[in-house]
């Protein structure tokens, strides 16, 4: 494994400079954003694309610093009703896609997408529960008219072009847990795996080390983000952890997206990085940042200092045993 960052955190520096950044930090795997929610900062997939002099530049930005991408991703909602949306999703995984193959880049990273309750509607619509019975009419519609026909067409393609979909289980989405990865998966083909990001399993009550293993025996496993979640002890036992109010208001959330280590602590985290090892995952660890108590250079220095440490103790235990 590598520890690695997701580059959207310095979207705001030119790509040279981030990267530049980056490996000053001891790191030498990124992961790369290219449009949807994330914006393309870094990437634009379809100037790429038509111009070979600017792909060359974009691939020696990365080969003259000895930096390896671990992923293109363009987190989206193919899958929203508003069909402009949609469209515009759509396109740029598909572009996404036709890059990674041409640089050689293995993971695309994207959100399953979530329709809406029917062909009429605005937005889109995510079920937490089977009752009344219109919930689960909705959510098998959504499945049996939307997600599945969607995502076997995307298979092919991921198929015919050498590439494999990482889809991060995420609330608001379709695909929010192992479960639904799986389902996914087993619908629409093998080219369709987790991008495995801790922070959602934490505030869902999931247990990471369990999931982590699940995914591994289907060989489910494509790409991990870093990132920690914090449930507030007085307001989570108050009103549960489905909680709608903005990211920003951190005093009165239930739970909040928090820096690698100051959610949960080295023991958790050295078990999920003991499970990767167990499944043989081989890919990126990917530092995600989202900390509302934190800078982006804070975070980020935190996680890499804290998962360096774990991540070279885990692998001196591992070589002991080999």
């Amino acid at each position: 494994m590598k520890l690695g960052v997701f580059a959207v955190l310095f979207s705001k520096k030119p790509l040279e400079e981030a990267l530049d950044y980056i490996k000053e930090h001891g790191l030498d795997t990124v992961e790369i954003g290219t449009g949807g929610y994330i914006g393309d900062a870094h990437c634009n997939p379809v100037e790429l694309l038509a111009d070979e002099g600017k792909l060359r530049r974009f691939k020696d930005a990365f080969d003259s610093r000895g930096i390896q991408i671990s992923a293109l991703s363009c987190h989206g909602n193919p899958l929203h009703p508003n069909k402009n949306i949609a469209e515009q999703h759509h396109q740029v995984f598909q572009d996404t896609v036709r890059l990674a193959a041409k640089l050689g880049i293995e993971n695309v990273v994207t959100f399953s997408g979530c329709p809406g309750e029917s062909d009429f509607s605005l937005h889109p619509v995510w079920i937490t529960c089977p009752w009344p019975n219109d919930f689960s009419d909705v959510v098998n519609w959504q499945w049996t008219e939307k997600v599945i026909p969607y995502w076997k067409e995307q298979n092919k393609f991921l198929k015919e072009h050498g590439v494999r979909v990482a889809v991060e289980p995420h609330p608001g989405f379709v695909v929010y847990n192992t479960e639904t990865l799986l389902r996914l998966r087993e619908a629409c083909g093998e080219q369709i795996g987790a991008n495995f990001d801790p922070s959602h399993y934490f505030w869902q009550g999931m247990d990471p080390v369990a999931c982590i293993k699940a995914l591994g025996k289907e060989n489910a496993l494509y790409h991990f983000h870093a990132k920690d979640t914090r449930i507030d002890g007085q307001n989570g036992p108050l009103n549960g952890v489905l909680d709608t109010k903005s990211y920003s208001d951190i005093a009165n959330r239930s739970w909040v997206f928090r820096t690698v280590g100051y959610g949960h602590g080295e023991d958790t985290w050295k078990e999920i990085i003991s499970a990767l090892q167990t499944i043989g995952y081989k890919g990126a660890i990917s530092i995600e940042h989202e900390d509302g108590l934190m800078s982006v250079e804070e975070g980020f220095t935190k996680a890499v200092a804290f998962l360096q440490d774990t991540i070279i103790k885990e692998g001196e235990v591992e070589m002991w045993w080999v």
